[in-house]
């Protein structure tokens, strides 16, 4: 007999504050019951009664989750979990218009029509269950609830113009997963809400959303029931969904149900579609912005008074019809399909021959297939409890703990780790089931602390997947438009709010470019706000830092540290390069100013230093005529120039004129006029980097080694270089220009035109081998003859040599004409004395003779090589005549000659560009 007391339908559409006045009515009772629709929900009210009343009086009931005090006065369960008969003083139904639903709807249809409380019933749901209710609970009172703001549509937008605080909702475990991977692309990520998920799980991430760690949240239809939270915007990534057997569009009631989550309390909210979702027709959109629907017509139902005399007869009173027009049967149901498969197993209908033993298996029936595997494989699962049940009383604690730590890793991706979470769900629905197993209070720990564990691995995964946290929090710091700090490690690394966002070089900011481009603009955003301080501080630091500390490079960069701050740029004045500083625009014009003056003072005091003496001879008033003339040469010379380019101007030098400029330094070499202080290595990896400049070199050529006398040529060398770089190119090297003039002095003393050897100090102060000298001599325009003769011995000890034989006085041969190997006599062998001792040696051992290498070297015979190329050599031989052979066909002998020196012939006119001129003239040179 239905209960007399106060039966209340709390009806209308979402925000409209029907859960929260049930849970004011529960309270105002002594004892109360309110059945939600979901776990997750079902948390959620339960958190909101114990912050009210305190833990001891208020227990949660779920299929996973059973939480009973002692004292126990107020229980907040899912439906299908609200315990029957406890005679509470209230009892609440919210969602009520889920009868309707394909699935659960019976569950449902059976509180309407027989759950009640003493002395307070109440049906909460949509508008469209009044004239149910009013047809199957004639005694009910109709309570109306409008919505405290309103909801309109926005239409179609793009998920990079999504706005913020916006849920967008899909039907499928992968359409929601890309839909958070993309938002992480370009919004920095969102919160995944899913009805699979674990209370922890969701409330997680749930909390990572209400906290605005994140803008957006992707979920699935779940969050349509009654889930409170703070949206504005509900986005439809479909209008369609997969109900279990087919694709099918939804309904708009249904869809009202998702959207009416935009907008909280007095709060206006919008929706709308986004993606490849098409825009619903005019008639739905009207219809969600005005809750108008049509009623429900058809509740599903399920008999309840079910029989367990036998297995059939169970599955017969479970498809019973009812003759209600209003009701229809419920499509089989996982729990009914599980039994009819078990009913088929001889071992399970054998044991199920008695009521008790039907009943039980009817429990064990209506395990929840929370794996989602084959309705096979979840039978498999059902059998073997049953087994268990049945034969001990209790599934095993053994087994169950095999079962249990096979799940119990926290490792894997997020697929994996959900799996595990819905395989530990069912063994924690078996552990919640009373005397199911033998401990119940430990089993029930053991699976929590697991689906606990795994719970949050999986928002850990998450996260992870779909949250750019650096994004994240830039942007919710920049919307709260609070001044963001800015942290710069001696490295140069930038956090920004804790977070890493690039590198700072000098006064540069390099964006980390391992985030995606979406996040790039953020980044960029929140990076320029807080650095703005950091740039005019370390612009103060860069004023007053010493020269020591910046630098420049061979390719005209500026360095402060090994931060490049800027580069030089070429000035009116080849001296006076213009100093460029890499500034950031957001660092302000006063940054680059000073930065900018800075290493202008830098460049200016280096060049001054280390062209001194160019410096002072441009300011060097007395300095007049042709001495001012050649003085400014130098300088644009950088203070080094080949005597041949301007041998007509030292010609026109009085000696007044040369005193003068020797003063400051140059001296006129025979080769080179140069200043040798400008041969040190500072000044020449200045002078090299200068002259780039001037010439507008792409790439400037880097200074030699500092120290060598010589150096390698190369052919892809720019013209002038290796003067600008203090040396003389000559064949295959290049010497020195001061090692140079000091061989210059040397060769003085030589009688270059008859022909002289290299002397040991001519190697010395080149460094060079024998091969490698007269490579350079014939680079410098000499003939280099290479000969051998025999190496001179030391004399052996006088007692040791053998009496020598009388021998007939040596006949003296000229020494201009030796005597060549091919025309000395063949001489007898020596005839042995009949009388000689017997202990004489037949004949006396000859060795084979030391041969030395040495060259001749004679003037003007080669011209000079240019820039490390081969000379081109003497006269051609003529054509036929082999190279090393006289006229006749005999080998000429190459073997070492003794030269006279002669005084040049007065008739020959000798060369006056030719720097061994006065040398050869018998004058000695400046």
């Amino acid at each position: 007999m239905l209960n007399p007391a106060r039966i209340a339908a709390v009806l209308g559409p979402t925000n409209t504050g029907k859960t929260h006045y049930a849970i004011e009515r529960m309270l105002a009772h002594r004892t109360g019951v309110i059945g939600l629709p979901l776990r997750l929900l079902a948390r959620e009210v339960y958190d909101r009664i114990v912050a009210l009343r305190g833990p001891s009086v208020v227990a949660l009931v779920t299929g996973e989750e059973r939480i009973v005090p002692p004292r126990a006065a107020y229980w907040v369960c899912t439906v299908e979990a609200m315990p029957e008969g406890m005679g509470c003083d209230f009892l609440a139904v919210d969602e009520i218009q889920l009868c309707g639903d394909l699935e659960r709807g019976h569950v449902f249809t059976d509180r309407l029509l027989n759950a009640r409380g003493l002395h307070e019933t109440l049906f909460l749901g949509a508008q469209t269950m009044r004239h149910a209710i009013a047809t199957l609970v004639p005694e009910a009172e109709f309570v109306r609830r409008e919505r405290m703001s309103t909801l309109t549509y926005a239409g179609s937008k793009k998920i990079s113009r999504m706005p913020g605080r916006a849920a967008i909702v899909g039907f499928s475990v992968d359409n929601v997963y890309a839909i958070a991977e993309l938002l992480r692309r370009q919004k920095g990520g969102a919160a995944v809400v899913m009805g699979a998920l674990s209370p922890r799980t969701r409330n997680a991430q749930v909390e990572m959303y209400q906290n605005g760690d994140v803008d957006y949240l992707v979920a699935t239809d779940a969050i349509g029931m009654g889930l409170n939270l703070d949206i504005n915007h509900v986005a439809f990534s479909s209008l369609s969904k997969f109900d279990g057997r087919r694709m099918r569009p939804l309904a708009p009631e249904e869809l009202a149900q998702i959207a009416g989550r935009a907008g909280r309390h007095m709060s206006h909210g919008s929706f709308g579609v986004t993606g490849e979702a098409d825009e619903p027709d005019q008639h739905v959109i009207d219809a969600i912005s005005n809750h108008t629907f049509r009623p429900v017509q058809k509740l599903q139902w399920r008999n309840t008074r079910l029989q367990f005399g036998s297995v059939d007869r169970l599955i017969q009173t479970l498809e019973m019809r009812t003759d209600d027009d209003l009701l229809t049967r419920v499509r089989e149901s996982d729990d009914l399909a599980a039994l009819k498969s078990l009913a088929n197993d001889a071992e399970v209908r054998a044991r199920a021959s008695d009521g008790p033993s039907v009943k039980l298996l009817w429990d064990v029936c209506r395990v929840p297939d929370f794996r989602g595997i084959s309705r096979g494989e979840h039978a498999g699962l059902l059998t073997q409890i049953y087994t268990f049940l049945h034969q001990s009383g209790r599934v095993p604690d053994d087994w169950m703990a095999r079962q249990v730590k096979r799940i119990d890793r926290s490792d894997g991706d997020i697929d994996t780790l959900s799996k595990r979470l819905a395989y530990i769900r069912t063994w924690t629905y078996v552990a919640q089931r009373k005397g199911w197993v033998g401990d119940e209070s430990h089993w029930r720990e053991a699976t929590r602390a697991v689906e606990d564990r795994l719970s949050d691995a999986l928002h850990g995964a998450l996260t992870q997947r779909f949250v750019d946290r650096r994004t994240s929090v830039l942007l919710r710091r920049l919307k709260q438009k609070e001044s963001l700090v800015a942290e710069v490690n001696d490295k140069g690394e930038v956090s920004v709010e804790g977070e890493y966002v690039g590198r700072l070089e000098g006064f540069r900011f390099r964006q980390d470019k391992s985030g995606s481009p979406d996040e790039a603009k953020t980044l960029r955003q929140a990076s320029e706000q807080a650095l703005a301080p950091h740039f005019h501080l370390r612009a103060d630091r860069f004023y007053n830092a010493p020269d020591t500390e910046i630098d420049f490079t061979e390719q005209g960069g500026l360095m402060w540290g090994s931060d490049a701050v800027g580069k030089l740029v070429a000035g009116a004045d080849p001296l006076k390069p213009t100093a460029q500083a890499f500034v950031d625009d957001e660092a302000g014009a006063d940054v680059a100013a000073k930065v900018q003056r800075r290493l202008q003072h830098f460049i200016d005091r280096k060049i001054a230093t280390a062209f001194e003496p160019l410096i002072n001879m441009q300011r060097d008033e007395t300095l007049t005529g042709l001495a001012r003339g050649f003085a400014f040469r130098m300088i644009e010379g950088f203070g080094l120039l080949t005597r041949a380019d301007v041998a007509e101007e030292v010609k026109a030098l009085d000696q007044d004129a040369r005193g003068a400029l020797r003063k400051h330094g140059i001296r006129f070499g025979q080769f080179t006029i140069f200043l040798p202080l400008l041969l040190k290595p500072a000044p020449t990896r200045l002078r090299l980097v200068l002259w780039s400049l001037a010439k507008g070199l792409q790439e400037f050529p880097e200074s030699p080694p500092p120290g060598l006398v010589t150096v390698p040529t190369t052919k892809d060398a720019v013209e002038g270089y290796y003067t600008m770089a203090g040396y003389r190119a000559a064949g295959e090297r290049a010497i020195r220009i001061d090692m140079l003039e000091r061989l210059a002095d040397m060769l003085r003393n030589e009688n270059t035109r008859a022909g002289f050897e290299a002397k040991a100090d001519m190697l010395s102060i080149t460094g060079m081998t024998l091969d490698q000298f007269a490579d350079l001599m014939q680079g410098l325009g000499y003939a280099a003859e290479k000969g051998e003769r025999v190496k001179v011995k030391a004399a052996q000890d006088p007692k040791e040599l053998p009496e020598p034989a009388p021998q007939e006085a040596p006949v003296e041969t000229p020494v201009e004409t030796p005597a060549q190997p091919d025309e000395i006599p063949a001489e007898p062998p020596a005839e042995v004395p009949a009388d000689a001792p017997a202990d004489a040696p037949a004949e006396v051992p000859t060795e084979a003779p030391e041969m030395e290498v040495f060259y001749t070297f004679t003037w003007g015979a080669r011209a000079p090589r240019n820039q490390g190329r081969r000379p081109q050599g003497d006269k051609p031989r003529a054509k036929g005549k082999p190279r090393g052979k006289s006229e006749g066909g005999k080998p000429q002998n190459r073997g070492p000659k003794t030269v006279s020196a002669r005084p040049p012939k007065p008739e020959k006119k000798i060369d006056p560009d030719n720097p061994f001129a006065a040398a050869l003239s018998g004058f000695k040179t400046d």
